[in-house]
């Protein structure tokens, strides 16, 4: 049998697992994703009538909460390929009217716009999920617009002994059983935990943000370092 890539088997993981893909997230995370992305967005300082790209948007709901903050005569798009995640996104979308949002099919590692085309470039529990960490944050850099943000929203590792056990044993062992539980997934879900596990923890990606070219940093950690915010400044 033919050893999958990374994209191939990520692409496999997401495509199978769209229905239930909202719902495992507030069950994994205890609810806390959304509290984490509300902390970030307050951070961001959204301008109205700013334009901003949702890397890896996956059901879209970031993408949403941009659309809301650029209001309509802002610009957002979000992009993702897996087309079964969009396919969600865009039904979240048709029960609104951001108009001023779209999605479109398309890979973090060539992303389709012209240099320095954003204020903000996000990515939410996606960066985790690419074949190359350095040639995506390299890409964002590119498309976003001088003076804007670039801000990735991701898990990261507790630091705390005890605590840090605790975590790699429920990613390990729990989190695949919530997933066999819930959405009849469990192989989708181990591999939630092999591409968390050997994500680079805060100081390295800040180490890589500064590499690919951003002048200043800030990070944020979350519920005792399980996520942390980074946000580039070019």
């Amino acid at each position: 049998m033919k050893q999958q890539t990374k994209e191939e088997r990520v692409h496999h993981v997401f495509e199978k697992i769209y229905k239930k893909y909202d719902t495992m997230n507030s069950i994994i995370s205890f609810q806390r994703h959304k509290s984490w992305r509300n902390d970030v967005m307050d951070r961001m300082n959204v301008e109205p009538g700013s334009s901003a790209l949702d890397v890896c948007c996956g059901t879209g709901d970031w993408s949403v909460a941009l659309a809301e903050a650029t209001e309509s005569h802002g610009e957002v798009i979000g992009l993702d390929f897996s087309k079964n995640m969009l396919s969600v996104a865009k039904e979240k979308k048709a029960e609104t009217d951001l108009d001023h949002l779209t999605y479109i099919h398309g890979n973090a590692m060539d992303l389709p716009f012209a240099d320095n085309s954003f204020d903000y470039v996000t990515i939410g529990f996606g960066l985790r999920n690419v074949p190359d960490y350095m040639t995506v944050l390299k890409e964002m850099y590119r498309v976003v617009k001088p003076g804007g943000k670039v801000v990735c929203l991701e898990t990261s590792q507790p630091t705390l002994p005890v605590y840090r056990q605790l975590y790699y044993f429920y990613f390990r062992f729990i989190m695949p059983l919530f997933g066999k539980v819930f959405a009849k997934s469990y192989e989708e879900y181990a591999w939630l935990h092999e591409s968390a596990k050997d994500f680079p923890n805060k100081k390295k990606l800040k180490q890589m943000f500064l590499d690919a070219g951003f002048t200043k940093v800030d990070v944020k950690s979350y519920t005792g370092g399980v996520a942390a915010m980074h946000m580039g400044y070019k």
